[in-house]
């Protein structure tokens, strides 16, 4: 039988921002760890896709700069497109779609045919994300958005925990192929989920063209969006090319990126959890400022890895404000302008996708013209323009704010 449709709580009834958080937000929650892993599966297998198909790493590299431009552009005309449609539905085709496009992606007999194939499975993770966030805000109370928000984003801190050094391990042993192949069924897994447990009716206000226009004028919104773009593009000039940096500079093995990658995870895992849990305590602003700081401390140290004990110790801060950051991101987003949220929040999971895709293709340029080692400091120079841009932009909200009031 299929759930019944969505009726709001009385105000009576409206849990405080200290209840448990409804059973509803699991699948949603899982359903971002099985995007998030197929989104990094391609950096944790770079290696032996680069070998297997016999090209270059930094064309290998388009792999994930073709997807996040999908990804980019896809999510607000997604976010338009199906405005109207019932998340349910939406959310469970959407992972039927990526389990599909996954399995074909494992079946391509040459690079060309996986990029094309790759691409069109990138339309999944510019639906699902963003759109899963935007309709949290009729699951749950307004005390509860900013944990909420952040819970279901969590999948993709245990992505970074489980899926993506699992994913390495098995492209280092097994091949990608059985890689991609093991996504994809976790996918169609994922969408059988979400259909049986997610309400009928659960249907965000549709995004007029004068919800955009007010989004794109609003220079707090936009400077909060370009936050992300700028910490996104900084992380992915380096992590794009963790498995070939350090297969070249420390001669890793797969055990061992796969083993880093897990140590990388779990504190992006830890980072999110803390980021849920003391939140709508410290507010948004701020919890952005320290985990892009911390992420640029990182970078700022890097140099110093020249061992894999010291190199686990570097991306420590890197791991606790890697998801954390977009966490914080989606609720200051959602909290600026709760009903500018589809919106907003569509722009703002392009913006990532942006960030990753200029990243990724910078990072790719540098070792084409062996710059590898300089990786860190393009990526550093971009996460302290962020943390500028991000002050910036809560003197904005401030202004914002006050206009509104």
């Amino acid at each position: 039988m299929p759930p019944e449709p969505i009726e709001p709580l009385p105000a009576s009834a409206e849990p405080s921002g200290n209840a448990p958080l409804p059973r509803v937000l699991w699948p949603l929650l899982f359903g971002n760890f099985v995007i998030g892993t197929g989104v990094m599966v391609v950096p944790g297998t770079l290696n032996d896709i680069s070998s297997n198909l016999q090209v270059s790493v930094p064309v290998a590299g388009q792999l994930i700069t073709a997807a996040a431009v999908v990804m980019c552009l896809g999510a607000p005309l997604c976010a338009t497109l199906v405005a109207g449609w019932d998340r349910r539905r939406l959310l469970s085709l959407a992972l039927l779609w990526y389990g599909v496009f996954l399995f074909a992606s494992a079946c391509m007999p040459d690079f060309g045919s996986l990029l094309a194939v790759r691409v069109l499975a990138a339309i999944a993770p510019a639906i699902f994300t963003p759109q899963a966030a935007s309709c949290i805000n009729l699951l749950v109370t307004p005390a509860q958005r900013g944990r909420a928000i952040t819970f279901v984003f969590m999948g993709w801190s245990v992505a970074s925990v489980v899926g993506t050094p699992l994913g390495a391990w098995i492209g280092g042993t097994l091949g990608w192929r059985v890689a991609f192949g093991i996504i994809a069924i976790l996918s169609l897994l994922s969408a059988t989920w979400v259909w049986r447990t997610m309400p009928n009716g659960v249907r965000p206000p549709a995004l007029s063209r004068a919800a955009w226009g007010q989004t794109l004028r609003s220079p707090a919104l936009m400077l909060c969006v370009t936050v992300t773009v700028l910490f996104a593009a900084g992380q992915f000039v380096l992590f794009s090319y963790f498995a070939p940096y350090f297969k070249q500079q420390l001669q890793f093995s797969a055990t061992e990126l796969s083993l880093l990658f897990a140590w990388f995870g779990a504190f992006g895992f830890i980072g999110n959890m803390l980021m849920s849990r003391t939140i709508d305590r410290t507010g948004a602003p701020r919890a952005v400022m320290w985990s892009v700081g911390a992420m640029a401390l990182s970078l700022l140290l890097w140099p110093l890895a020249t061992n894999v004990l010291l190199a686990a110790l570097i991306t420590l801060p890197w791991g606790l404000g890697c998801f954390a950051s977009n966490s914080a991101q989606q609720a200051r987003l959602a909290g600026l302008a709760p009903t500018l949220a589809s919106a907003s929040i569509a722009l703002n999971s392009s913006a990532m996708y942006a960030g990753q895709a200029m990243g990724a293709a910078s990072g790719g340029w540098l070792i084409a013209q062996g710059r590898m080692l300089d990786l860190h400091w393009f990526g550093l120079a971009a996460l302290l323009a962020a943390m500028v841009v991000s002050g910036w932009a809560s003197r904005q909200a401030v202004d914002y704010a006050l206009a509104r009031g």
